[in-house]
């Protein structure tokens, strides 16, 4: 098999270091009723509510990325206006995939950008490329290693998505747990005439948040700002004992957001424990 053949079907079939089980099963699975309900219309993905989180693990993880992005982008910006002296080959390869989905629409933009990532990248976890458990890298050490795991795809994407002229109100780096296997996935969600459309590594489909089944949003990072959602259960508790409707923020309390559980787990949504049991 070919490089080039091994990578493409690596990308499409296989994610080594996050989430193994596929969370959708597009045509037979019925997703629970708590994401749906507002998928099409609510201002967050899976039409559920979120919180900014206090300081801690995750809000340090993504400080640290985010200082390296920027540093980026001010190589990807000189090499935008001089590519012909540009020395730094993933900025080039970075700018071409952005350049591409630039000359696009809807969601042909964000399906570009999809599939040039999930195909330039092969899935690798963090153990077996750097020795660590846990490591977020930025684009262009990314595109450098050719190599990373689910969020180092989805960190990729989301800043490619804001260099093709995405807005960052439309954006989020969304982090899910899978309810089977009790794993963690990293994806962005990119919001398209209204609908929330999943890029993920594992397929080069754009499916919609309410396509997905079997899965529970926990984290987003919102334009820089990291946030948890709401417990799925509390809201269907919630909206079963006639309380406000999912998704609206009414519906779930500051009390709600940090002491109820997430799924079956008993760590608390806010404190660090939580965050350790959901370690990416």
């Amino acid at each position: 098999m070919s490089a080039s053949t091994f990578q493409h079907v690596s990308a499409w079939l296989f994610a080594f270091a996050c989430a193994s089980t596929a969370f959708v099963s597009p045509g037979s699975a019925t997703p629970a009723p708590s994401v749906v309900e507002n998928a099409q219309t609510a201002g967050e993905p899976f039409g559920l509510i979120t919180q900014a989180m206090p300081d801690g693990p995750l809000w340090t993880k993504w400080r640290a990325v985010e200082r390296n992005i920027e540093s980026e982008l001010k190589i990807i910006a000189d090499c935008r206006s001089n590519r012909a002296n540009c020395t730094s080959p993933p900025a080039l390869q970075f700018l071409q995939i952005v350049d591409i989905a630039s000359s696009q629409t809807g969601l042909a933009r964000i399906g570009e950008i999809n599939r040039a990532f999930n195909l330039a990248i092969r899935p690798m976890s963090d153990q077996a490329q750097y020795g660590v458990e846990d490591i977020w890298t930025s684009p262009l050490a990314t595109l450098a290693a050719g190599a990373g795991d689910c969020e180092d795809y989805a960190i990729a994407k989301l800043v490619a998505l804001r260099e093709a002229g995405i807005a960052p109100s439309d954006l989020r780096l969304v982090i899910l747990r899978d309810l089977v296997s009790r794993e963690d996935h990293a994806v962005v969600a990119a919001r398209v005439e209204g609908h929330w459309r999943m890029l993920d590594n594992r397929y080069f489909l754009l499916l919609e948040d309410s396509d997905l089944s079997k899965v529970e949003p926990i984290f987003a990072i919102d334009d820089g700002v990291a946030k948890r959602f709401a417990p799925l259960e509390l809201l269907v508790a919630k909206n079963a004992t006639g309380q406000q409707p999912f998704g609206a923020a009414e519906s779930v309390t500051d009390a709600d957001l940090t002491t109820s559980a997430i799924g079956a787990g008993a760590a608390s949504v806010a404190g660090v424990d939580f965050w350790q049991t959901h370690a990416m």
